[in-house]
């Protein structure tokens, strides 16, 4: 189901990623084109990662890991790409919430990795 979830995130992250680059041309102020570009870089990342996760066949604290990114991911990128759209600044206080779950993925998988 990882191998799913990051393939459906690399999808999303590649059709935000050039629908921001054409589809949101002169619409987007410098600012929110940084919060895009962003969200898509770090939506793009996640997704590899969570892909290779699903692919290695681990469980436990490794698979774990890969959710823990996955979720940091939408949490992360959505809140960015909200802003960008013009939702409410208050977004950005959630979105080092998607970070800290990013950064227990990464912990997770090499917490994982040391007891292999």
């Amino acid at each position: 189901m990882l191998t799913v979830f990051g393939s459906v995130l690399g999808f999303l992250g590649v059709a935000l990623g050039a629908f921001g680059a054409h589809g949101m041309e002169g619409r987007l102020t410098p600012e929110s084109k940084g919060w895009w570009e962003t969200a898509t870089l770090y939506l793009l990342v996640h997704a590899v990662a969570i892909l290779a996760t699903g692919l290695s066949g681990k469980t436990g604290l490794f698979a774990t890991g890969g959710w823990a990114m996955g979720l940091g991911a939408i949490i992360f990128s959505g809140t960015l790409y909200a802003m960008a759209f013009g939702g409410p600044r208050w977004f950005g206080a959630i979105t080092p919430i998607g970070g800290v779950a990013l950064l227990i993925g990464w912990a997770l998988l090499a917490f994982a990795a040391l007891k292999f």
